[in-house]
């Protein structure tokens, strides 16, 4: 039988990183700033509808190129935060490494637990994606980091996005993905996630036994939590593809080289 709350420390990623808690404050200072930009030059287009729900907006931020220069194509990133935390919002500057590199990006917003489950939220970004991925045209790069990483890996699933979207993916990149969730059972955050071990295994990336044919690259912080480097290596295993770890980056600053046009992370996720 289950413990619940016996793996709590294992996925406490604030508690085991110096200054934890203060990273969100420094987040959302640092997208704010970037979104006053971007909106100041015209290459900020906010709050889009991707649904009728409240949470179901995005942000597509252009390329930093010439005008009248088209993007080289759509770079998607969803957020972390278990499903149950944070927005698109507090991740904006992370755009600015793609924009330099002339790519456009979009940010979702998605609803979070316990107002729904984990895979109706895999279900809602799968929706989300057709409506960004018709704002530019051209190659599609899905990323996304934690619990974001997971929905991105979930878009692989064959018949998840429709076959001419899928068809425009160049690569999907999870970082520090959760890949297993069986073991969320034995924590006290499914108290707000509600999974069981028949949702935990469908949606758990790890067991899906069928993917798209699209290159992936994983990423994971070499100073994080055993369980997220566990799933990374185990998710790269079983899917053969490349894992790349990160030294000394852990769980919250090893998404930070998307902000860098020429970082290791954001070259090899637009290759």
């Amino acid at each position: 039988m289950d413990v619940i709350g016996v793996l709590d420390d294992d996925y406490d990623n604030l508690g085991h990183i110096p200054g934890g808690p203060q990273y969100s404050g420094q987040w959302a200072e640092a997208a704010a700033q970037w979104r006053k930009t971007e909106c100041n030059a015209g290459r900020l287009q906010s709050d889009l509808a991707y649904g009728t729900g409240e949470r179901e907006r995005f942000d597509l931020f252009q390329p930093h190129l010439p005008a009248g220069t088209p993007p080289k194509g759509l770079m998607v990133f969803i957020h972390g935060g278990y499903w149950m935390r944070f927005d698109r919002k507090l991740f904006s500057h992370l755009a600015a490494g793609a924009q330099a590199a002339g790519w456009a990006v979009a940010m979702p917003s998605y609803t979070l637990c316990p107002q729904q489950r984990v895979s109706a939220t895999v279900r809602q970004v799968a929706r989300a994606l057709p409506v960004m991925a018709a704002m530019v045209p051209g190659p599609l790069v899905i990323v996304g980091h934690s619990a974001g990483g997971h929905l991105a890996a979930r878009m692989l699933q064959p018949g998840m996005l429709p076959a001419e979207v899928a068809a425009r993916l160049r690569r999907v990149v999870p970082i520090s993905p959760l890949a297993d969730l069986r073991p969320l059972l034995q924590t006290t955050m499914n108290e707000i996630f509600r999974l069981d071990m028949a949702e935990a295994a469908a949606e758990s990336p790890l067991l899906m036994k069928q993917r798209l044919d699209v290159p992936v690259t994983i990423w994971v912080g070499a100073k994080e939590r055993p369980v997220f480097k566990r799933d990374a290596r185990n998710l790269a295993q079983a899917w053969e593809v490349d894992c790349i770890v990160a030294e000394g980056r852990h769980h919250l600053d090893v998404i930070e080289p998307l902000e860098i046009a020429d970082s290791q992370l954001l070259v090899s996720t637009l290759a």
